[in-house]
């Protein structure tokens, strides 16, 4: 493709950032058109860590490893948001441990006297947790240092989209359902708890999937406490009870948290879909790339994402 051509991302969440950095640095012109600011995405109200659990999906270990790597290198770096935590994932039931979490830094089986009450099983493992407001920033600085511009504004359709730029690419998220159009892609509400430190310095992630997932990330001076999974739930106001509920679970693992200061709550909607689509689909002459369906596994793909939205862009 020229590097003259100017190409349309759709979306400045972490699939839409990060995916437009990928193509600004590969020295193509890009503008991120945009609903919501990136600080209004369901991005920003993510824990987030990195852990590929889509695992029946045989892209997403390519595409997570790609980004753990990414992720890692951020770390040492300051001002990205991204840390390098060591903790503990456990199940409810005797399992062994994904072969992805076996190569990890610091990775050891849990011994039983480490399970929180009502564990079987877990792991110790060393992985990048991400502060999502203090990253997306970060993506932001990035993108327009390597000439990328991003524009608050709507698309009516995709049609619409390539009409003001040949190759579009797609990383609206939850949008796609009425872009694409795909009705495959839903809402699952998810809330999260942010609450002041009180000394805690390891993660803990309940391994089983839940509609009530139990975890805590520590970032610095504060804690982000989870979760919920409420399948087509589209309502974006915290809802205090499960806010109460969520501090609880917690607490019940690390007693620190129990008193902890409440210091806000987020709440987002994952674009979840039976499987990611990362494609490319024609439309007369001109392209579009989609990158969306995600689910909550945004953040850890999004590197092996872009970076395949990339490799598509250079099929062109």
């Amino acid at each position: 493709m020229h590097n003259r051509t100017t190409i349309m991302v759709i979306g400045a969440g972490v699939s839409g950032l990060t995916s437009a950095l990928c193509l600004a640095e590969a020295g193509l012109r890009v503008r991120v058109r945009t609903a919501e600011r990136p600080q209004d995405t369901t991005s920003c109200a993510a824990g987030a860590i990195w852990g590929p659990y889509l695992v029946d999906d045989d892209r997403v270990l390519r595409w997570s490893e790609r980004t753990r790597i990414v992720l890692g290198r951020l770390a040492r770096q300051t001002g990205t948001g991204v840390r390098l935590i060591h903790g503990l994932e456990a199940s409810r039931h005797e399992l062994p441990p994904p072969a992805w979490a076996t190569g990890l830094e610091a990775f050891h089986p849990s011994r039983p006297e480490e399970l929180p009450h009502g564990y079987r099983s877990g792991w110790w493992y060393t992985a990048p947790v991400v502060e999502m407001p203090a990253y997306l920033n970060y993506l932001v600085t990035r993108l327009t240092e390597a000439g990328g511009r991003i524009e608050v504004g709507t698309v009516g359709s995709l049609a619409e989209a390539v009409d003001e730029a040949p190759v579009v690419v797609n990383c609206t998220g939850l949008g796609a359902r009425r872009l694409v159009p795909d009705a495959t892609v839903i809402p699952v509400r998810g809330q999260l708890v942010v609450v002041e430190n009180p000394g805690v310095d390891q993660f803990f992630v309940e391994h089983d999937e839940s509609a009530d997932p139990t975890y805590f990330l520590p970032h610095g001076d504060h804690v982000v406490l989870g979760g919920s999974t409420e399948p087509r739930q589209t309502d974006r106001s915290p809802d205090l009870a499960v806010s109460a509920a969520i501090q609880k679970r917690c607490a019940s693992i690390q007693p620190a948290l129990r008193d902890a200061r409440v210091l806000g709550h987020r709440v987002g909607l994952r674009p979840s879909r039976p499987r990611i689509r990362v494609e490319r689909r024609d439309i007369g002459s001109r392209h579009v790339i989609h990158n969306y369906g995600h689910g909550g596994a945004g953040v850890t793909v999004s590197w092996g994402c872009a970076e395949e939205v990339l490799a598509l862009v250079g099929t062109l």
